[in-house]
């Protein structure tokens, strides 16, 4: 079926029992999603899991890289990874921002936002560290950390905040769209698909779209051509 949750496909925890080894209990993985399209917010996850629960890998099957799941799965996953973990959180940073400071820049703030979520929601709970994917956070010194290559697919905290994000993107992506429906947001997310590429041609670019990224700044200077 389609729709089933991958069997064997979930992020392991041998990083976090590494961690936790060394007495590291409470472990946030943070992730990004939306860092490559041409429209909308980067927005980030946060989830802290009860690595001590035995159970863990069974209750947190499919699991795994948002990107290697439909959306169906996704959405099944996302309500079982709020419920599981012991504290969670999501943050973004709009496309304004990334325009003002650039799209690394803005992926950390949204990180941040999405820690300072996690920790509004759950106020008892205080990273020991954070397991990131691909990154680090200079504006966070005093929490120990950890940049994962493929940490979306190495380690079940940072595949959680994966799908977190994504999912929480994609409804904010449609939610959005609503305001410019002949772009087809709600569709493509506002990655450089056809159909969105097409859109720009016709209908040049709207308030949401990235203009320092290359392909926008392109139609922009035709546009600006006597």
């Amino acid at each position: 079926m389609a729709n089933k949750i991958p069997r064997k496909k979930t992020a392991n925890l041998l990083h976090e029992h590494q961690y936790a080894a060394y007495g590291y209990r409470l472990i946030v993985g943070l992730d990004e999603a939306g860092r490559g399209t041409w429209a909308g917010p980067v927005t980030a996850g946060a989830v802290c899991l009860p690595i001590e629960n035995r159970d863990l890998s069974k209750i947190m099957r499919g699991v795994n890289d948002s990107k290697q799941l439909t959306p169906t799965q996704r959405s099944l996953l996302v309500d079982k990874i709020k419920v599981t973990a012991l504290a969670w959180g999501v943050g973004s940073a709009s496309n304004v921002e990334i325009d003002e400071i650039g799209i690394v820049p803005a992926t950390m703030r949204a990180m941040l936002r999405a820690l300072d979520d996690l920790m509004v929601r759950s106020p008892m709970i205080r990273p020991d560290v954070l397991f990131i994917d691909a990154m680090l956070l200079p504006d966070r010194p005093n929490v120990p950390q950890v940049s994962l290559i493929g940490g979306d697919a190495r380690s079940l905290s940072i595949a959680a905040a994966s799908i977190l994000a994504k999912v929480w993107r994609d409804d904010e992506m449609t939610r959005l769209g609503d305001q410019y429906p002949a772009y087809g947001f709600a569709h493509h997310k506002g990655y450089g698909v056809r159909a969105h590429q097409a859109a720009l041609e016709a209908h040049g670019v709207c308030p949401l779209h990235r203009m320092t990224f290359a392909p926008i700044q392109a139609i922009l200077n035709r546009e600006g051509e006597p």
